[in-house]
C-alpha cells in the first residue's frame, strides 16, 4: 500500500509503502559502485591492442549493462559481433581478477542497512551479474553479511526483467513478493519489479544506461541518493 508523505529538507513528496517487510536491491549501479573496475577490465583489453586508454567517463553509464556494456564502450562490438564471444571471455577474465580492487558501497548504503536492520525489515539482492562474480564479490564486503538473499543472474532460468529472480528471492525470504519493495537503476528492474507484484523504486543516482528517463519506467517513487529511500518506509 502507498500513502504520500513529505520528504526531509524540502524534497518532493514521497510515497510511503506500508505493510512492508523486506527492501530488494539491485547490486551495481545501486547498492556498489563497480564501475571502476568493470571499466579497467575492458581498458586493459584496448591496451593489450595498442589502443589509447578510454576516459573512465566513458565506461561509467554503461557500467550496468555488464561485459555487453563495457565492449561496447571499449570496442563497439554488439553481441552479434563475430568476435564478441572471445571479447566477452577476455573481459570476464580481467573482471575476475580485478574485481574488488575499485568496487565500493555507494555513500549512505552502509547506513542504510543499519536503518532497515533497526526496523525489523529484512533485505536481499537480485542482481544480472552471475553468480561466479555476485557470490564471491558480495562475500568479500562486510556490507552484505546481513544480506538474506543474493540471487545472480544465473541462479534462476532467467534474468531480468522476467519476475523469476525477484520470486526467488522472495521465496528465500519466506515472504510473499507484495511484502517486498524492489529498488533498481535500471528500466528491466522496474519491469522485473512490476512482473513480480512489488513495488518499485527508481535510483536515480546509478548508472541508467542510454535510458535515463525514470519518470518513464513506471516505478511508483524515485531517489537521489540510497538514504532517500528511508523517506518511503514509516518504520525506518
Amino acid at each position: 500500500m502507498l500513502s504520500t508523505a513529505s520528504a526531509l529538507t524540502g524534497q518532493p513528496p514521497f510515497p510511503v509503502f506500508t505493510g512492508i517487510k523486506a527492501v530488494l536491491f539491485d547490486l551495481d549501479g545501486t547498492l556498489i559502485d563497480s564501475a571502476p573496475d568493470l571499466g579497467a577490465a575492458a581498458d586493459k583489453m584496448r591496451l593489450a591492442r595498442g589502443l589509447p586508454s578510454l576516459p573512465f567517463a566513458a565506461y561509467r553509464p554503461m557500467a550496468g549493462a555488464g561485459a555487453r556494456g563495457m565492449i561496447g564502450v571499449a570496442f563497439g562490438h554488439t553481441p552479434e559481433h563475430p568476435e564478441y564471444e572471445s571479447f566477452k571471455r577476455e573481459f570476464l577474465a580481467n573482471y575476475e581478477a580485478c574485481m574488488t580492487e575499485r568496487t565500493r558501497a555507494f555513500d549512505g548504503v552502509a547506513e542504510l542497512v543499519v536503518a532497515l536492520l533497526q526496523a525489523g525489515l529484512a533485505w536481499g539482492v537480485v542482481t544480472n551479474k552471475i553468480e561466479r562474480f555476485a557470490l564471491p564479490l558480495t562475500r568479500h564486503m562486510p556490507l552484505f553479511a546481513s544480506a538474506g538473499a543474493v540471487i545472480g543472474g544465473d541462479t534462476t532460468a532467467h534474468p531480468k526483467p522476467h519476475p523469476a529472480p525477484l520470486l526467488e528471492a522472495a521465496r528465500r525470504l519466506a515472504l510473499a513478493p507484495a511484502d517486498c519493495i524492489y529498488v533498481g537503476d535500471d528500466e528491466r528492474d522496474i519491469v522485473a519489479g512490476l512482473a513480480a507484484g512489488m513495488p518499485t523504486v527508481a535510483a536515480r543516482y546509478g548508472y541508467l544506461g542510454h535510458k535515463g528517463d525514470t519518470l518513464s519506467w513506471g516505478a511508483q517513487a524515485h531517489i537521489d541518493t540510497p538514504l532517500d529511500l528511508l523517506n518511503c518506509l514509516p518504520r525506518a
